[in-house]
């Protein structure tokens, strides 16, 4: 039975790339894992009370338009989800690229063996920004999930904050991912465990 979970996730959080680079790679590498990859705007999650909702005006959102390719890619090419993930997280915190720079985009697209082209007709219609604002809403209001990376198993949400990506080693990331789920489902009795200083 494979292991089953979900993660938030917004291209913008280096904790979230690392958080995700665990993952991509576990899955690269063929861990038995049930991943469902959950889209959570921190752009929406900073709009203060009386101001208009992202949804409303996504081209002031600096991660929205990566936000909603990443999410294409993952609705109607699923078999280079992976591939178009793991760029679009090293556009900004690899090359140090713009989220909202079309251009950027599409060539992150074009690395990952994705056309760009049906994925900005989607990202056009607002199909692909109802979907993100409908999960985002479903997180928040099904699991309290305030931010990135958020891991969803079952009843239980955990934010999780990991130091270190796997840097390909795929043993790693297996071990860590499974880690984080056990300790999610397994004993939801831990409700903060956090280090007083990072070690350097």
């Amino acid at each position: 039975m494979p292991l089953t979970f979900a993660v938030t996730w917004d291209y913008r959080c280096p904790f979230a790339r690392i958080a995700h680079e665990h993952v991509v790679t576990g899955l690269e590498d063929g861990a038995d894992w049930d991943v469902t990859f959950v889209p959570f705007s921190l752009g929406q999650v900073h709009v203060g009370e009386g101001e208009t909702d992202i949804w409303e005006r996504p081209n002031d959102d600096s991660g929205l338009l990566a936000l909603q390719a990443g999410v294409a890619v993952r609705d109607r090419h699923p078999d280079r989800f992976l591939a178009a993930h793991r760029a679009l997280f090293d556009l900004r915190h690899v090359h140090g690229g713009k989220l909202n720079d079309e251009g950027a985009v599409r060539d992150a697209l074009i690395g990952s063996g994705v056309d760009p082209d049906p994925i900005f007709v989607a990202i056009a219609d607002g199909s692909t920004l109802e979907q993100i604002r409908k999960e985002h809403e479903a997180a928040e209001a099904g699991h309290d999930v305030w931010g990135v990376p958020t891991f969803l198993v079952g009843e239980q949400a955990t934010f999780v904050r990991l130091m270190h990506a796997p840097e390909g080693d795929a043993a790693l990331a297996r071990r860590t991912v499974e880690r984080v789920v056990d300790l999610v489902a397994g004993w939801p009795d831990l409700n903060e465990f956090k280090h007083t200083s990072i070690p350097r």
